[in-house]
């Protein structure tokens, strides 16, 4: 299968899952299902077999703040962050990012209740800030970015999908040692981090 047309696929699988709600973070089914990695976690995500060249190698390491990743080419970002999350029972968590990558980016029209996409190929990473939470049992990405390309345009946004590129994405994840949650906000029809019981 032509390797654009599978990338095109995939994000529109994760742009249809997104138009339900605002601000979810983005998990493909697989990952959502998947609670710990294959053998347990030690530092290794493993690898659906698309990306057979980086199955058997480590992608974190625990720092005295929390960990760093180091995700590899036609690593699906989301979803290694929630493999992640899960296996190492990740209470809450801030996050930063450099690299390359394939992005989706998405505005949230308020008024359709969902985001228009935008997706870019080939780009670098200048910046790739959000948070790590909890929704229904399950972990919860919002990540923003901001992406340049080889003439040195920057686009940015909401990331609602991304597969690191030609080369490989750093993460750095500070852990925050209270569990956090996501939920509506009815006032807006938002997803909402939650930092105590209302």
């Amino acid at each position: 299968m032509n390797q654009g047309l599978a990338w095109s696929r995939r994000a529109a699988t994760v742009l249809t899952m997104t138009a339900m709600t605002a601000f979810v973070a983005m998990q493909p089914a697989r990952a959502q299902s998947q609670q710990t990695t294959s053998g347990g976690c030690n530092g290794m995500l493993r690898v659906p077999s698309e990306n057979g060249n980086y199955a058997n190698v480590k992608r974190y390491i625990q720092t005295p703040t929390g960990y760093l990743l180091v995700l590899r080419m036609g690593d699906n970002v989301l979803e290694r962050l929630a493999v992640f999350a899960a296996c190492e029972k990740i209470p809450s968590a801030s996050l930063s990012a450099i690299g390359f990558a394939h992005v989706t980016f998405g505005f949230w029209d308020a008024g359709k209740q969902q985001f228009n996409p935008k997706t870019y190929r080939d780009v670098e990473m200048a910046s790739v800030v959000g948070s790590l939470a909890w929704k229904e049992g399950k972990p919860s990405i919002h990540i923003h970015g901001v992406a340049g390309d080889s003439k040195f345009d920057t686009y940015g946004g909401h990331i609602l999908a991304m597969e690191v590129g030609t080369g490989s994405l750093e993460v750095t994840v500070s852990v925050h040692g209270q569990r956090l949650d996501r939920a509506i906000d009815p006032r807006i029809g938002a997803n909402v981090l939650q930092l105590s019981q209302e």
